[in-house]
């Protein structure tokens, strides 16, 4: 395999939002910088929730100022509502704005309601009203949340899936990101609905998203990249999942550990851009930062380097 995949790195956003303890701007702003380091150029940073919902964010503005901008990185930013895009807007007129935001909804009327505290109608308006806010000042990013299955509603059906994705594509998103949220994909229901986007949406990029909280996050991940995705969101050390103070599923809700989605696609061929030894530390230095070991199984053992790369 030759082919080029993209990994987002998400630890800064989608990781710390499910830790209970604030974590140091400096600090943040020093992991960002070390993923650049290590090569990443889209990398997911902080978001624009409500601090009362999500306090892990209340710096949000510091962070995207502190860290560097550098020519080829996109550092992206979550948006839950128009508020979240224009505090987005104010930032970018200060200089110091991330290149991407995430638009959210949840392809489950009760995902909605538990996560954005509103109903599926509503926030596909706001998600119309923010896309006429951002104009053309950032590179959007559509993410149906709950993709392959709802903790609260069970199965999810594709089709609505789909319909999803398709409202994305016709107010202009530049990307559709999966969720699989609390982690029930299959490789089976991945391959399928990644066949059934790229037949219907041939040349969007679609962002694999897997959780690992049944253990098949790679499993789904080499389905989808064999499904011909080359797109990807990860977070080092495996941590992450609903924000802290909005609990849903059990288990370890993080998302699939980058250092292990790196390892084995380096070795399978697939060139993700990643140094492996700026990885390594990067992956330290964010088990530095929560003070406990994380989920990399490679973090442990060792990256498993490509023919090629040996």
């Amino acid at each position: 395999m030759t082919d080029a995949v993209t990994i987002c790195e998400c630890f800064a956003r989608d990781g710390l939002q499910h830790e209970p303890t604030f974590v140091p701007t400096e600090t943040k702003i020093a992991l960002l910088e070390s993923f650049a380091d290590a090569g990443f150029r889209r990398i997911e940073a902080t978001g624009y929730s409500h601090p009362r919902w999500v306090p892990a964010f209340a710096d949000a503005s510091h962070v995207l100022a502190g860290v560097t901008h550098r020519p080829g990185v996109a550092f992206k930013a979550t948006c839950p509502n128009p508020r979240a895009v224009e505090r987005a807007l104010a930032d970018l007129e200060r200089g110091a704005g991330a290149q991407e935001l995430s638009l959210l909804v949840s392809a489950s009327e009760s995902h909605t309601r538990k996560n954005l505290r509103t109903t599926r109608e509503h926030q596909w308006e706001r998600v119309t009203e923010m896309v006429a806010l951002a104009g053309d000042r950032f590179r959007l990013i559509g993410v149906v949340s709950v993709a392959f299955g709802c903790p609260f509603e069970g199965p999810v059906d594709p089709g609505r899936v789909a319909e999803d994705v398709a409202r994305f594509v016709d107010l202009g998103a530049d990307a559709v990101t999966l969720g699989d949220t609390t982690g029930v994909a299959t490789p089976a229901a991945v391959t399928g609905l990644f066949a059934r986007l790229d037949r219907a949406h041939p040349g969007l990029p679609i962002v694999a998203h897997f959780h690992n909280t049944r253990g098949t996050a790679i499993a789904n991940a080499v389905a989808a990249l064999d499904a011909g995705c080359r797109h990807f969101d990860s977070a080092l050390g495996g941590v992450g999942g609903h924000p802290s103070r909005i609990g849903y599923g059990a288990g370890l809700t993080g998302n699939v550990c980058t250092e292990d989605l790196v390892s084995l696609f380096d070795a399978m061929g697939a060139d993700t851009g990643i140094d492996l030894d700026a990885l390594a530390a990067a992956s330290r230095a964010c088990e530095e930062a929560l003070g406990r070991p994380l989920h990399s199984m490679v973090a442990r053992a060792g990256f498993a380097r490509s023919a090629a790369a040996a």
